[in-house]
């Protein structure tokens, strides 16, 4: 029965008791929490709350607690409303009238939000640490196969040729931006709320500072609504997530693209593709394709949040229950999901020759002309018009940029050499663009030595 109910008459409603339970997604807190009423039983004792034996007491009556429920010794169930209150009541049935006194100076508010935020201080050492792993498997990517040719796209049409690299350190820039935007978020979660009691403070002596310190947190919340009523860090953490799934998912996607038959550019690790069960050839990108399609249930789980507190009035409101869900969907299914992304980007084969012939005077290679006119002196928009109509003349004969003779190249702007060949070599291309950032193989390397350095990896042996 609830400890709860002495204000009512009657019991809580079956359904009612059904509706309300958030028993199993608060297990999930249970080292937190035990943790959580450890420290608060520790400093109660410190400050002259409890004596020193109650304090004592507790501590080892929740560490019994902890491991009942870890080795199924005993269950919560939702006879007692929720997860803390039916650890409040086996804590009292192993030690008696001390565990009566453990709520003291505090409210499950602030007990809660508590717990949410050392499972999310937990939480994102794993995803900074996932997130290092998936930079350091694309830096592998790339000194392995960074030297790769391939024609770079905008709206998915061949845009200029750049090495492989060039395009997989786009990716791990983004991706060391997402660790960037978790640790900025952790200082924001990393805050203790525990002893802001109900949404006022307390009278009891207490030292929350101290109970901060005993838990690992950088501080406290300043403000005791603030601190049971907050959800804004949740909210952060879970666009952390929701961007970083997006960037994953483009991730996702390209290797679905690249592993078809039609681009045929890398090989999926067989750990990462599956096959059908009808069609004996295939390996499909299952693991790619999920990555993709769990980014919409992260972003759902950020909607969630935002909508969740949306004209809610100050303190503490039931509603505030339904954020432990989404929250930790949001994480764990990111933590799950960079992992399966890392793993794919270690195990998949890069056809190295795939476009080196194809390449070669390619329409890709248009703006290598553009840009000789230019440096013979021609105004840019003039250079971009004559290679635009020299482009369009050889569509129409059905023919790649090798098909121009000196005699076509001076039809279309006296000022193009005789002998195109230079400019219609892709690798060469790449390698003119020097510029900071651009694709040239110093450039390649400069960033890739600039991206390990910043991400914390240390040089491959």
């Amino acid at each position: 029965m609830s400890l709860l109910r002495g204000r009512f008459s009657g019991a809580t409603s079956a359904d009612m008791e059904r509706f309300s339970s958030s028993l199993a997604v608060d297990l999930r807190m249970l080292d937190e929490d035990i943790d959580g009423s450890i420290a608060h039983a520790t400093m109660l004792g410190e400050v002259g709350v409890l004596t020193p034996q109650e304090a004592a007491t507790l501590t080892a009556g929740l560490e019994r607690v902890r491991e009942e429920i870890r080795s199924g010794a005993w269950t919560p169930d939702d006879a007692h409303e929720d997860f803390h209150m039916a650890v409040e009541a086996r804590l009292t049935e192993l030690v008696g009238d001390a565990g009566k006194k453990l709520h003291t100076a505090r409210s499950r508010n602030d007990q809660v939000a508590t717990d949410v935020r050392l499972w999310l201080k937990r939480r994102l050492a794993a995803v900074d640490a996932a997130l290092q792993d998936l930079v350091a498997a694309l830096a592998e990517r790339i000194e392995i196969d960074g030297d790769v040719l391939i024609p770079g796209y905008t709206h998915l049409q061949r845009g200029q040729p750049i090495l492989l690299g060039h395009h997989l350190l786009a990716h791990a820039w983004a991706v060391k931006r997402d660790r960037d935007r978790f640790r900025d978020a952790l200082r924001r979660v990393d805050l203790c709320p525990l002893g802001a009691g109900a949404m006022a403070g307390t009278p009891h002596p207490i030292d929350r500072r101290r109970t901060a310190e005993l838990l690992g947190f950088a501080g406290v919340l300043d403000n005791a609504m603030d601190a049971v009523a907050a959800r804004d860090h949740e909210q952060e953490v879970a666009a952390a997530c929701a961007i970083a799934m997006t960037h994953l998912s483009r991730m996702a996607e390209e290797l679905v693209i690249w592993s078809s038959s039609e681009f045929a550019l890398v090989r999926l690790g067989e750990g990462y593709a599956t096959g059908s069960s009808i069609m004996p050839q295939k390996r499909n990108p299952d693991a790619a394709e999920l990555v993709r399609g769990k980014a919409s249930r992260v972003i759902g789980d950020l909607v969630t949040l935002l909508v969740l507190v949306k004209a809610q009035p100050m303190a503490y409101n039931r509603d505030l229950q339904e954020d432990r869900e989404p929250l930790f969907s949001a994480v764990e299914t990111t933590l799950d999901a960079v992992a399966v992304m890392a793993g794919s980007w270690r195990s998949l084969e890069v056809r190295r020759d795939r476009f080196e012939r194809e390449l070669v005077g390619d329409f890709s290679l248009a703006t290598e002309l553009a840009d000789l006119l230019v440096e013979r002196g021609v105004p840019f928009r003039e250079a971009h018009e004559a290679i635009g109509r020299l482009v369009r003349w050889c569509e129409e004969q059905g023919a790649g940029l090798t098909a121009v003779t000196p005699e076509v190249a001076r039809r279309f702007h006296e000022r193009l050499p005789e002998d195109l060949s230079p400019w219609l070599d892709p690798r060469a291309a790449a390698e003119r663009r020097t510029s900071w950032g651009g694709t040239a193989p110093a450039e390649v390397a400069r960033q890739l030595a600039e991206l390990k350095r910043a991400a914390g990896l240390t040089a491959r042996s």
